[in-house]
């Protein structure tokens, strides 16, 4: 049955830092999770030689940009279905999140049917050549196929967060973590009587985690939730939503997949000075993702926080909101890149033995890692876009990013330097970004202001 609006709409009273990190923390265990799974994930595969490492290394920016795509759809879904609940509006969140899921399954079949046609073509042009090619084919077209699942979950788990209770999604990450490792070592390497498909087997083992965690999502979203509807919809009702849906989630997909586009752009660049600095890379983004994580529960919060109160016209809460996340990035910021700086050695060494991949990911840890607070403050005002209606200043905001900064100075350092030329490109994207990102946002929210004082409407 249907949860109280209290239980729905929960981002509206408390006082914002404990309203934020009453969301974020219980994300912090779902987020740790599937960054050790993309570690161990990783790990695994490296034990079937560098070919593997790198095979694996040039479907990154493949998954990446199919996975924003996807979060572009989830982002739509959960902003509208977050501003519907804080404008206490039940039926009609039921109502988007129901259509949302019937849009996300299209979606996820037409991916996949272009995905299996496309699948060598992409990838080489990625680099990708003979044996690396055949291994790198072979995964993303058992991934391909099991793509409905993992979109429908994705896009339940962005829903469930809109209404502020992350314990579910939290629970559901750590739950299909844990399955994917076991299945992991089970199909990757035939270990518990499982047959042996080496690079395969990464694959269908995520496949299969994500249809774990998705039955469990649709049940919470139904039955605990209340906010799937059981029944054949209308037709023009179903198109109004698809087109509210389509509205913040093109451009967010737009916006999302720009960061994929600039990996496999980067990836084409770093291609060229060898397997060894491709294998480098691809470990570093999984790596990075440590460096990300709580940071990130922190922004998995904005977009629903900012909806819900955008919903219910307190400006303030989101102008305190924007304020404290912000210098919480920075701070966090410098503090894990210093880590980093300490341990990178001692990372590498995880992940690889040869002594060329080591060198390629320590000076790229050197090099980027004090940067990673101002990519998280550009992260933050971005979804403070979204999550004030402004998908299209979003956009252009990561447009800013990739397109102006991050492609053209990594192929200006690539020239001039050399590999280490590209690792400085992207330092001073993410400082150039987050100054971006600041007086952007704070723009924006000055905007709302005066446009919500000429229409007259009430402010908190």
């Amino acid at each position: 049955m249907m949860q109280g609006m209290n239980d729905l709409s929960r981002l509206l009273e408390r006082s914002v830092s404990r309203t934020i990190v009453h969301m974020a923390v219980p994300m912090l265990a779902g987020t740790f999770a599937i960054n050790m799974y993309n570690l161990t994930n990783a790990w695994f595969v490296s034990r079937l030689g560098t070919g593997a490492l790198a095979a694996i290394s040039f479907t990154f920016p493949v998954v990446m940009l199919l996975m924003f795509l996807t979060r572009g759809l989830g982002s739509g879904a959960m902003t509208l279905v977050a501003h519907a609940l804080g404008g206490k509006d039940p039926e009609k969140a039921a109502t988007l999140t129901t259509h949302a899921l019937m849009l996300s399954l299209v979606f996820a079949a037409l991916m996949s049917i272009f995905g299996i046609l496309t699948t060598v073509p992409v990838l080489s042009r990625l680099g990708a050549s003979g044996e690396v090619l055949e291994m790198a084919a072979h995964y993303m077209r058992i991934w391909y196929a099991g793509a409905p699942v993992m979109v429908l979950q994705m896009v339940s788990a962005d829903i469930m967060i809109s209404t502020g209770n992350t314990k579910p999604v939290s629970f559901l990450m750590v739950g299909s973590t844990v399955i994917n490792v076991f299945l992991d070592m089970g199909l990757i390497f035939g270990m518990f009587g499982m047959p042996n498909m080496g690079i395969g087997g990464a694959a269908l083992a995520t496949i299969l985690s994500q249809a774990a965690a998705l039955t469990a999502s649709l049940y919470i979203l139904f039955s605990r939730m209340g906010l799937v509807r059981l029944r054949v919809p209308a037709l023009s009702p179903l198109a109004q939503s698809w087109g509210r849906i389509l509205k913040f989630a093109i451009p967010g997909a737009l916006g999302m997949i720009l960061t994929p586009i600039s990996s496999a752009v980067i990836t084409r660049l770093v291609a060229v000075y060898g397997d060894a600095a491709v294998a480098a890379m691809g470990v570093a983004g999984r790596i990075e993702m440590f460096a990300f994580m709580i940071p990130m529960t922190v922004g998995m919060s904005l977009i629903p926080f900012v909806a819900q109160n955008y919903g219910a016209q307190k400006l303030d809460r989101i102008r305190t909101a924007r304020k404290g996340t912000m210098t919480f990035a920075v701070l966090y910021g410098v503090l894990i890149g210093l880590l980093f700086i300490v341990f990178a050695e001692r990372m590498a060494g995880i992940f690889s033995e040869e002594r060329d991949v080591i060198n390629v990911l320590c000076a790229y840890i050197y090099i980027t890692c004090m940067g990673y607070g101002m990519l998280e403050v550009h992260r933050y005002s971005g979804f403070m876009l979204t999550g004030a209606q402004e998908p299209m200043q979003a956009t252009a905001l990561n447009i800013v990013r990739v397109i102006v900064l991050l492609i053209p100075l990594s192929i200006a350092g690539s020239v001039l330097i050399g590999l280490q030329g590209i690792f400085y490109g992207r330092f001073a994207t993410d400082i150039l970004a987050g100054l971006v990102g600041i007086l952007w946002s704070g723009r924006m929210l000055r905007s709302k202001s005066r446009q919500w004082e000429r229409l007259s409407l009430p402010k908190a």
